[in-house]
């Protein structure tokens, strides 16, 4: 369900083409500056706020969204009953400590969630809280509050509390970009919860670029100082995913694939219990399906030289393989 956007949310918002601020009516977005004058609809109360200049994303294609067919919406459905092959083993905790850092810091808290079309993996902690949260993404979702482009966003500096970023940063052509813009809309001292896949293999189609090591997704947030990071989910949900993807390679036609999909769930689902064993281990953080890291905003900048230091793995470190 779709949370109308707050007056205090609204006022934060930053046209995404210039910076300055808008105005808003019932049915569009309007901004402030005379030299940019951008106009941005509002679609069943969900702003479309995107740079198309910019952006791999038009605001036509939101204009007469498309509703799930028959079939997809009938597939969505079964797929809530069927084994998971995967599991996110910490996103619990983190969200527990995310929440408690935050309403420690101050008893309204924002935190814009990027990627929020549908409640990630252990936000629920977030629920029932003081804190605001704003759901943005490039999907018209069950719970997008605001259609943005994760490299320019919406908002105005230092405005949020608190940004999560899970399981997205794979999908945007520049991650660092979209880091740099996290960095820049977060107050002094601001948290980011973020998760990204490592061995994992392409499920977003052409809108699939990235994947890093946990060293590569710290040196992502280096204009952040660490709380807590490591693998939210281990080698036994890389197998399971190995082992479906073999089997995928051999299949074309979309019904195939979901059949291959349904053998998977249903056969290999029990190897994702050999991570609540592994996830802490050395050796799963070298070959974590997707790792995890909690920090917050500051002035400093973490060190190349330290950045290899701080490398927690199993591999030797004595010399380069």
């Amino acid at each position: 369900m779709i949370v109308p956007l707050k007056p205090a949310v609204v006022e934060i918002l930053a046209c995404p083409c210039c910076g300055a601020s808008l105005t808003r009516n019932k049915s569009e977005l309007r901004c402030t500056n005379p030299a940019c004058f951008s106009t941005f609809p509002v679609v069943g109360d969900v702003p479309i706020l995107l740079n198309e200049r910019t952006s791999t994303f038009q605001i036509n294609r939101y204009l007469t969204p498309e509703r799930p067919g028959r079939i997809t919406a009938l597939r969505a459905q079964a797929r809530k009953y069927l084994p998971r092959i995967g599991a996110n083993l910490v996103a619990k905790e983190n969200y527990r400590q995310f929440r408690e850092l935050l309403l420690g810091n101050s008893p309204d808290p924002k935190v814009l969630v990027i990627g929020g079309a549908e409640m990630g993996a252990g936000m629920a902690e977030l629920q029932g809280s003081s804190i605001s949260i704003i759901e943005t993404d490039v999907v018209l979702g069950s719970r997008t509050q605001i259609i943005c482009d994760a490299a320019t966003l919406p908002f105005v500096a230092a405005s949020v509390d608190g940004v999560i970023i899970q399981a997205v940063l794979e999908y945007v052509m520049d991650p660092a970009v979209c880091v740099r813009e996290i960095h820049r809309v977060l107050k002094p001292g601001g948290l980011v919860y973020s998760e990204m896949p490592f061995m994992q293999q392409v499920h977003g189609g052409k809108y699939d670029f990235t994947r890093l090591t946990h060293s590569g997704h710290r040196r992502l947030y280096r204009h952040f100082a660490e709380i807590t990071s490591g693998a939210c989910a281990g080698p036994g949900m890389v197998l399971a995913w190995s082992v479906q993807q073999f089997f995928l390679g051999f299949v074309q036609l979309h019904a195939a694939r979901e059949i291959v999909r349904l053998g998977a769930a249903c056969s290999l689902f029990w190897l994702k219990y050999f991570d609540y064993f592994l996830i802490r281990q050395k050796g799963a953080l070298d070959g974590a399906s997707g790792t995890f890291f909690l920090g917050t905003k500051t002035d400093d900048v973490l060190s190349d030289q330290d950045l290899l230091k701080s490398y927690r793995g199993a591999v030797p470190t004595s010399g380069i393989v």
